[in-house]
């Protein structure tokens, strides 16, 4: 069989090895080639005589299986329904029920079944692992079990919310499950999750060892009688009580109830902990299936999971431009955004040459990547072997060699435009340039260079090493060498890339300065600055308006603006904004940067709060807003902001605008972007909530045409994606 996922091996004592290698795929997935061999295996294991047990185990290096093909999942439940006159509710429920079942069936199958795993299990892969009732895992410490379905909208819907509260109690479970934590084999040995850590290549032996001894090992704990969970269940059971009634003040402190899938998890575990195991598989698929049917998982799952993929694996990387491997980049600047290009280069294994005015500056560049890897606690060879990929000059003549150079001096056109020259005349217009700008036009920059095709922007977010978004912005002169080289170099650093085309702050900083400064608006109305805050919190931003404006630096903002005023002379115009960045400059308030901001930052180190003669200096009017009012102009100022870069086209795909608004400036990630926000909402009503706030609050907020016209069409953004890629 061509499309055999699992190979049946019968041995001598009659254990049937059961080895997962899915056809065509570098790991295994849970697709339906799986699925169905994994029925026919249980129903072998169930009624045939001459099986005594069997052995679950992997015949890819890469690991035991990675979980659901995400790609392909069909929770339709099959054409079968509407024929019995089913709902659509009813046919998703049995869809989603089918893999809970067949694992249910699994471990009741009589016989015993262990599991040999020799790599990573994540979401569906461990959950089969649990489904079997003996776990030998390879010990390598590098191995991953987890559960991490939350990351993505989802939760563990085939077993996973009942049998590791069964395993290791309710409150450790938890924290897995909420978090979409991973576990190494010891801590699995440790927890109870694995009962046997040993060699790679003992593992099956292990198990099947296991299997021989117990012949009558084929029952699950939770099956037998007098089960006691570890820890307790029970609403008279007080640590059972505490648990809940902490985790979901926790949980929704965390998301502020915006996302199903963690509320659905703390009610699958509440509800199914008190039951037996076949009531609670039902009750875990009943809350899958209401997780499933809303738009929110799937557009997290695509935005999350496929879109990042497939950015990550070349998706706008120019064809037939052979691989352009980076060796040796030369990073122009050593503050805080090259000294963490520099840093993350070095991981990679790429050459460093790091410059900077002088040598102090340029070796404090460095120092930061050595103080960074000491809190990490890494091996000091390791640590060395970075740092001495290294080099901090101030002499240009050491940027002989570099194939790719990244500029990140201070965003002023003049400064930029010398360090180009300056660089050229060692390295040659033929190696790539790249510019870290946040809003520079790359067009205009590219003028220094005197090949612009070589031009690029790549433009890192702070702090470089933890943020994992990179935007490539291409100039209109830049060629396709200059964006395959940018995107194979952002593949080596492990980071995800988004390509746009040239404009003044290009997509991330354009669409995230206007919350930033529909914040500063509201603040400027009068509008109490804690509410702005905590309805920015609230509607999933990581931070509210005003904190980030700090984080950023007032004084930056206010560079910005005075830059832009300059280079577009009689066109700019200045938002409503504008007036409170300059009201705190007067005051000598740039942010966290000099601990005085919209935010007061004791010196003794406690918690920052709101400056409090912030009233003073902004009145608080008299009628405020209401938090709905709030959440709309902060949410609808960001949502046409991004309609209007895809219209102007500097957006080409609306999975480049949704994967650059989550991972670049934090975007309420459950909503899988704006773009995916939008078709949600639906453009019509979108487009009407614009107009009226257009009205009420200035032009700000008037819709695109192009967006008037996908209304009236009925369209989406992700629709049209789908007819441009099948066309």
């Amino acid at each position: 069989m061509t499309d055999q996922a699992i190979r049946q091996e019968l041995d001598s004592d009659g254990i049937l090895l059961l080895t997962i290698d899915c056809p065509g795929l570098s790991m295994n997935v849970i697709n339906e080639a799986l699925t169905r061999d994994l029925v026919a295996a249980v129903e072998r294991i169930r009624t045939d005589a001459a099986v005594k047990g069997a052995v679950l185990t992997s015949g890819k290096p890469s690991g035991f299986v990675a979980g659901a093909d995400l790609k392909g999942m069909n929770f339709s439940g099959g054409g079968a329904g509407a024929s019995s006159g089913k709902s659509k509710m009813a046919q998703l429920y049995e869809g989603v029920f089918t893999l809970n079942k067949l694992l249910r069936d699994l471990e009741t199958c009589g016989k015993p079944v262990a599991s040999a795993v020799n790599g990573l299990a994540l979401g569906g892969g461990l959950e089969i692992v649990l489904a079997t009732h003996h776990r030998v895992i390879a010990d390598n410490p590098k191995i991953t079990l987890g559960l991490p379905e939350v990351l993505v909208g989802l939760f563990p819907g085939a077993g996973g919310t009942q049998r590791l509260p069964r395993l290791i109690g309710v409150q450790p479970a938890l924290m897995f499950l909420l978090q979409g934590k991973n576990m190494s084999p010891q801590e699995a040995l440790g927890l109870g999750v694995a009962q046997a850590v040993v060699p790679l290549d003992q593992i099956v032996e292990t198990a099947k060892a296991w299997v021989k001894a117990n012949p009558n090992g084929g029952v699950q704990p939770w099956d037998q009688k007098n089960f006691k969970f570890p820890g307790g269940v029970g609403g008279f059971n007080p640590a059972f009580a505490q648990t809940f009634v902490g985790g979901v003040g926790m949980a929704h402190r965390q998301t502020y109830g915006n996302m199903n899938q963690v509320k659905a998890i703390l009610s699958a575990v509440y509800e199914g902990t008190q039951l037996p195991m076949d009531t609670a598989i039902r009750v875990e698929s009943k809350y899958f299936a209401k997780v499933v049917a809303d738009p929110q998982a799937g557009n997290m799952i695509r935005s999350l999971f496929v879109s990042k993929q497939a950015a990550e694996k070349g998706a706008r990387r120019p064809a037939n431009v052979p691989p352009m491997k980076t060796k040796k980049v030369g990073m122009l600047g050593a503050g805080l955004m090259g000294a963490g290009i520099a840093m993350v280069s070095a991981q990679a294994g790429i050459e460093v040459v790091l410059l900077d005015r002088d040598l102090a500056a340029a070796e404090k560049g460095k120092q930061y990547t050595a103080d960074r890897l000491a809190k990490k606690r890494m091996a000091p060879e390791k640590a060395a072997e970075i740092l001495n990929r290294i080099k901090p000059t101030a002499d240009y003549a050491d940027l002989k060699g570099c194939d790719l150079i990244i500029e990140a001096v201070f965003e002023t056109r003049e400064i930029k435009a010398e360090v180009t020259k300056a660089t050229e005349a060692v390295v040659g217009a033929d190696t790539i340039f790249g510019s870290n700008t946040s809003t520079l036009p790359i067009t205009g920059l590219a003028d220094a260079w005197s090949k612009p095709e070589n031009f690029i922007g790549i433009h890192f977010f702070s702090p470089v090493e933890k943020m994992p978004l990179v935007e490539i912005i291409v100039g209109r002169k830049t060629g396709p060498e200059a964006i395959a080289k940018a995107l194979d170099y952002v593949s080596q650093i492990r980071k995800t890339p988004i390509v746009v085309n040239d404009s003044r702050g290009f997509y991330t900083s354009r669409c995230f300065g206007t919350y930033v400064q529909e914040g500063l608006t509201l603040l400027g109305e009068g509008v109490k600055p804690a509410l702005i805050e905590n309805i920015g919190k609230q509607m999933g931003m990581p931070v509210g308006a005003l904190a980030v404006n700090d984080e950023v630096g007032l004084d930056l903002s206010y560079k910005v603006a005075q830059q832009t005023k300059k280079d577009l002379g009689d066109a700019y115009k200045g938002g409503p904004g504008e007036g409170v960045i300059e009201k705190m400059m007067e005051l000598g308030r740039h942010g966290r940067k000099n601990g005085k901001g919209f935010y007061a930052y004791p010196e003794d180190g406690s918690p920052k709060h709101l400056w409090p003669e912030l009233s003073a200096h902004f009145p608080v009017a008299a009628q405020q807003p209401t938090p709905a009012e709030v959440k709309e102009r902060l949410l609808y100022r960001q949502l046409v902001e991004t309609a209007r870069c895809f219209a102007e086209g500097v957006l080409e795909t609306p999975e480049d605008g949704d994967l650059g608004a989550i991972f670049g400036w934090g975007f309420a990630p459950f909503t899988g972007g704006p773009f995916s926000a939008m078709d949600t909402i639906g453009l019509a009503d979108v487009v009407q909530t614009l107009d009226r706030l257009a009205q009420a609050h200035g032009e700000r907020f008037t819709p695109p045409q192009q967006l008037r016209d996908m209304a009236a069409k009925g369209e989406t953004f992700y629709g049209n994606a789908a007819k441009q890629k099948a066309a």
